[in-house]
């Protein structure tokens, strides 16, 4: 299936070679789990998903291969192959450029490693909302290095809690999965000034979250204020 990929016009000798390695890297992280056939249809449509709307056109394999991970891993949980118990918690929003990606930042840090956070959006936009990154680093919180991604049905229905924001009926519905609406002003072209009292809103709720629906302590709360 990689050989049809490397048929493109738009593939470089360089991303073949770094979608080779990342297939190789996938095939002995999931050894036993998935088989080749498997991983390289993942990686493949991941690559496609961000191959007309990424800015960073040099980083398409690793975007590739990382959002290719994320989605073995929820389709291991789905299928019962690996569930170490972690809650995994999805945030989405419209463009996953401001909302979902302050939301997995603060989470992140908040939960330090007793859950798993991810986020999508159901029109990703091309990279990430500038004036969230500046938002984030005045916490001293770094999402300047995530990209904006899709939701897929297996990341959605591995997730044990989908927090939307904004995406309205685009949003996915799967039966029995809690869901949690969270009305939140959009900071897409905001300033920094705009998008402060959003963010603060983001992390009061994300400790709520981890605390109240997760029963996650949250010792560090308020050490990201400044």
């Amino acid at each position: 299936m990689l050989d049809d990929l490397y048929k493109r016009d738009d593939i470089t000798l360089d991303q073949q070679v770094a979608l080779r390695r990342s297939a190789t890297r996938l095939a002995t992280e999931y050894d036993g789990v998935f088989g080749s056939e498997t991983i390289e249809r993942f990686l493949h449509s991941s690559y496609d998903e961000f191959a007309d709307t990424s800015s960073l056109p040099n980083f398409l394999p690793l975007l590739a291969e990382r959002f290719a991970r994320q989605r073995l891993m929820a389709l291991a949980r789905v299928e019962g192959k690996a569930n170490d118990g972690t809650p995994i918690v999805l945030f989405l929003c419209v463009h996953n450029a401001g909302r979902s990606q302050m939301a997995l930042g603060f989470f992140e840090h908040h939960a330090a490693g007793r859950a798993v956070a991810w986020s999508g959006g159901s029109a990703p936009a091309a990279e990430v909302n500038p004036a969230a990154i500046a938002a984030m680093a005045e916490r001293g919180i770094d999402i300047s290095g995530e990209f904006p991604k899709p939701w897929t049905d297996e990341v959605v229905q591995a997730a044990d809690v989908v927090i939307t924001m904004g995406c309205g009926d685009a949003c996915p519905i799967f039966p029995g999965k809690r869901y949690e609406d969270w009305v939140l002003d959009d900071p897409a072209g905001q300033d920094v000034a705009a998008v402060r009292p959003i963010r603060d809103e983001i992390e009061r709720r994300v400790i709520q979250l981890l605390v109240a629906g997760l029963g996650i302590p949250v010792e560090s709360a308020g050490a990201t204020s400044s």
